[in-house]
C-alpha cells in the first residue's frame, strides 16, 4: 500500500494536506457494514519546502473530523457535528490543540534521533504514524492499531497481543529493542487501545450519528478516453463508502476483461469508484447485453446502466459513430486530480496490521522520549 504526502503552494496548503489524508485513510477501507473506526494520521517532515513541519488529521468512519498543523498552531474541527460538540465542550478543542503542539516537538526530536542513529545526512525526511481503533457494533469487538513509517518504508508496529514491537525494517531493530524494554509504557498503550480509544469512538459515533449514518446515492456514468479504450463505469457522490460495483453480461456478473478500482474520497466527503470493461473483443451488436451495476449498503435499489455508445461520456473528437456528451465538469475534475498528483513528492508504504502506544499522550518514537 502507498501513502502520498502532498506538498502544495502556501494558500492551498491545508486543503491539499487534507486531501492527502483522505487518500491515506482510504487505504484502510473497511468493507463491513457494522464496523466503526477512529484513526489519527500524523506526519512530521524535515527539509521539505512549502509544507508544515507537522500535520495531524483525525477521522471517524473514514470521514475527517479534525485537522491541525504547525503553521496554524491549533486544532480545527471539520464537521458541523464536531463543531457543536466543541461548542458544548471547548476544553476538548484546547486539549487537541495542546496535543498537536506537543506532537510537533516530539516528532521533530524523533527525526533528529533517527538521523543520528541511522547515520543519515541531509533530508528531506518524513516520519508518519497511523493509529486508532475499530469497533464492530454487532459483535462488540475492538481492535487497536498503531504503526510508523519512516522515509517511505514500514518502520515499527505494535502487537497488542504480545505487547512487543514488530520491526519490518532492519533499521528499526534498535528502536524495537529499546521500546520492548519499556514495560510500563506498553501496559499504558494496552489500556488506551482496550478502553480509552473505544470510549472516544463510541462518543463520536453518538454525536455524529445523523451525519455518519446517512446515505447518498451517486451519479453513474460511462466514460471512455478513445474509441479503442476500455469503458469505465464511474460512480461519484455516494455515501457511505460501503459500496459494490461490477459489470454483468446477460444479467450474470462477469470478471473476465474487468478491472475494479479502489473507493476514493471526494472533496465534499462523499466517495467515488469505477470499474472498467475491456470492450475490444465485444462486437457492437452485443454491447447492450452488458450493463454496469452499483450497489450501496443500506439502499435497496441498485443503479444499473446499459453499455451503449450513445451514453458514453468522452473527450475525443465528435463523430457520428461516437457522439461526445458534455463532460466539462468531469474533465475538470480529472485535471484537478492530475495536478494534485503532479505535486506529490513523497510516497510512504504502510500495511495495516498491528498497533501501538497511546496517541493522546505518548507521541514518541525514539528512546522513550515523552
Amino acid at each position: 500500500m502507498f501513502i502520498q504526502v502532498i506538498y502544495s503552494a502556501s494558500e492551498k496548503l491545508e486543503q491539499i494536506a487534507i486531501m492527502n489524508y483522505f487518500g491515506l485513510l482510504l487505504l484502510f477501507h473497511v468493507a463491513s457494514s457494522v464496523k466503526h473506526s477512529l484513526r489519527y494520521f500524523l506526519t512530521a517532515t524535515y527539509g521539505a519546502e512549502d509544507f508544515p513541519e507537522f500535520v495531524g488529521a483525525a477521522t471517524v468512519d473514514e470521514v475527517q473530523m479534525g485537522y491541525c498543523d504547525s503553521n496554524i498552531k491549533t486544532a480545527k474541527p471539520k464537521q458541523d457535528w464536531m463543531r457543536k460538540l466543541i461548542e458544548r465542550n471547548p476544553e476538548h478543542l484546547e486539549w487537541y490543540s495542546q496535543k498537536c503542539l506537543r506532537c510537533q516537538h516530539v516528532f521533530r526530536a524523533n527525526i533528529d534521533n533517527l538521523k543520528r542513529r541511522l547515520n543519515l545526512t541531509e533530508g528531506p525526511y518524513i516520519l508518519q504514524r497511523m493509529d486508532g481503533c475499530e469497533w464492530d457494533d454487532e459483535t462488540g469487538d475492538f481492535t487497536g492499531f498503531n504503526q510508523y513509517g519512516f522515509n517511505g518504508e514500514d518502520f515499527l508496529a505494535l502487537d497488542l497481543k504480545t505487547l512487543t514491537w514488530i520491526a519490518p525494517n532492519p533499521q528499526a531493530v534498535l528502536t524495537k529493542l529499546i521500546w520492548d524494554a519499556e514495560k510500563a509504557r506498553l501496559e499504558h498503550n494496552k489500556n488506551y487501545y482496550s478502553y480509552e480509544c473505544p470510549d472516544w469512538l463510541k462518543n463520536y459515533i453518538r454525536h455524529g450519528k445523523s451525519f455518519l449514518q446517512r446515505t447518498e446515492s451517486p451519479s453513474v456514468s460511462l466514460l471512455q478516453k478513445t474509441p479503442s479504450s476500455v469503458v469505465s463505469c464511474h460512480a461519484t457522490g455516494f455515501f457511505p463508502d460501503r459500496a459494490e460495483m461490477f459489470w454483468r453480461k446477460d444479467g450474470e456478473q462477469i470478471h473476465k476483461d474487468v478491472e475494479k478500482g479502489e473507493i476514493l474520497l471526494n472533496n465534499d466527503g462523499t466517495f467515488q469508484m469505477s470499474v472498467e470493461l475491456n470492450v475490444s473483443s465485444v462486437p457492437p451488436e452485443s454491447w447492450k447485453r452488458y450493463d454496469c451495476v452499483f450497489q450501496l449498503s443500506g439502499v435497496g435499489d441498485d443503479i444499473k446502466i446499459t453499455l451503449d455508445k450513445s451514453a458514453i461520456r468522452t473527450n475525443w473528437a465528435y463523430s457520428p459513430e461516437f457522439p461526445a456528451a458534455p463532460v466539462a465538469g468531469i474533465v475538470g475534475g480529472f485535471l484537478l486530480i492530475l495536478l494534485l498528483l503532479g505535486i506529490a513528492v513523497v510516497v510512504l508504504r504502510m500495511k495495516k496490521s498491528t498497533d501501538e502506544e497511546k496517541q493522546y499522550s505518548d507521541f514518541q518514537l525514539a528512546d522513550g522520549e515523552d
